[in-house]
């Protein structure tokens, strides 16, 4: 296993629909392969000095290592949070069909 090629993007968001449109936007744009959309689930988090609840759903997006800077604008242009979750984490190793048709669906 070498310097990591692909990487899974991670956000989450309060309303299904919107985090179904931001999948939608992120795997028409190419900036995302394909985007899979879990949840509900509870998050507890510390926000502006007080510990805050919701309900939220979570996205993850494959890509390439490469088009993460694109895909991270794109959530951070679509996204209606003010801080929102973005967390990227280098996939090391996965099956080779599969990551060369993520490098084919993100174009690069």
């Amino acid at each position: 296993m070498g310097e990591a090629k692909f990487v899974q993007v991670v956000t989450t968001l309060d309303d299904r629909d919107a985090a179904l449109a931001l999948a939608r936007s992120a795997v028409e744009a190419r900036v995302a392969a394909c985007a899979q959309l879990g949840g509900p689930i509870r998050s507890v988090y510390r926000w502006q000095g007080a510990v805050e609840e919701a309900d939220e759903h979570v996205l993850v997006f494959k890509t390439t290592a490469a088009g993460y800077p694109a895909l991270e604008r794109h959530i951070l242009d679509r996204h209606p949070y003010e801080t929102p979750e973005i967390v990227c984490t280098p996939v090391l190793a996965g099956n080779p069909a599969y990551l060369d048709w993520v490098a084919a669906e993100t174009g690069r």
